[in-house]
């Protein structure tokens, strides 16, 4: 455990039209919100439009670009609990993320995300 705990805090920066921020993601945000994380991933099993296209069962990758969509909404809404989520669902399913850029053009398949 001590060797996961070694990569917290988590800085994760988070573009959004060409502006970029930090988000810090602890370890213990991860832990706390497993449940969560599973609930959303139970969802996400069951399929999802993303964007124009639906995906019965989608993967890794696609699933955290659907968690950079609702955190993109989050931050538009100025729901900050939420980003702080979406950060640490992204951080905690894809191990070794550095940075995400959010598409904003309405098409959630072109976010990217940027790992070490």
């Amino acid at each position: 455990m001590q060797q996961v705990c070694e990569n917290y805090p988590m800085i994760l920066k988070v573009t959004i039209d060409e502006k970029t921020f930090s988000l810090r993601v602890d370890h213990e945000m991860t832990q706390d919100a497993q449940d969560i994380f599973q609930k959303m991933d139970s969802d996400m099993d069951r399929g999802w439009q993303m964007s124009r296209t639906w995906v019965d069962c989608p993967n890794d990758l696609q699933r955290c670009q659907i968690a950079a969509d609702k955190m993109l909404t989050a931050i538009q809404q100025e729901r900050t609990a939420t980003v702080g989520l979406m950060a640490a669902y992204i951080v905690d399913r894809m191990p070794g993320i550095q940075a995400l850029d959010i598409d904003t053009s309405g098409d959630m398949t072109l976010t990217e995300l940027v790992m070490s």
